[in-house]
């Protein structure tokens, strides 16, 4: 089952499945390139004699090691964080070996706002503020992409949660009515 499926209850949906903004791997990727295109001139560079493999070994070990490092590690974090945005609840999962995260309940958001910079309105991505009730104080969610889109989805979500808890709740209510055989209705109170 794929992530994020296996976390989800039977009557929960995906609606939206992020990772941080795609510029944030922009520099591994310059990083990337600028190691293999170094990497291949200090090869071509070492002269030939006894020595030649030994040193091309060298550079190309420092070569890996720099990618590793540089590279492949922070493709990985972008990779591994996941925003989720689901019919009952907010999922934020990060972490290579060791994950983090934390699930807010749709119900529990009270505030969810934006903050781009121009820059970030020119790619198109921003920082999400989710302020819920309890005591953990706001989530902030950085690099997320098409950001003011995102905001308006979770307001949305949030309504709609409201508007299915309430209908749920109103159903239950007229099912206990029914099985007690009264109701409030009969009796001038309303539900």
């Amino acid at each position: 089952m794929p992530y994020p499926d296996k976390l989800l209850a039977d009557d929960e949906e995906v609606v939206a499945h992020l990772h941080p903004h795609w510029l944030t791997v922009f520099w591994p990727v310059v990083r990337f390139l600028l190691i293999v295109g170094g990497a291949s001139f200090g090869t071509a560079l070492i002269p030939a004699g006894p020595q030649q493999g030994l040193l091309r070994m060298l550079v190309l070990a420092i070569a890996v090691v720099l990618l590793f490092f540089t590279v492949l590690i922070p493709w990985l974090r972008w990779r591994t964080t996941h925003y989720v945005v689901t019919t009952h609840r907010l999922l934020f999962r990060q972490g290579i070996l060791a994950r983090s995260g934390r699930d807010i309940a749709l119900s529990r958001i009270t505030d969810v706002s934006f903050r781009q910079s121009l820059w970030e309105r020119m790619i198109r991505s921003g920082t999400l503020a989710i302020e819920s009730a309890g005591d953990s104080g706001a989530t902030v969610l950085r690099q997320i992409p098409d950001s003011d889109r995102v905001q308006q989805l979770l307001n949305h979500m949030v309504e709609e949660d409201a508007d299915r808890r309430a209908q749920e709740s109103a159903g239950y209510i007229r099912g206990w009515e029914d099985a007690a055989g009264f109701g409030y209705r009969d009796s001038g109170y309303q539900v």
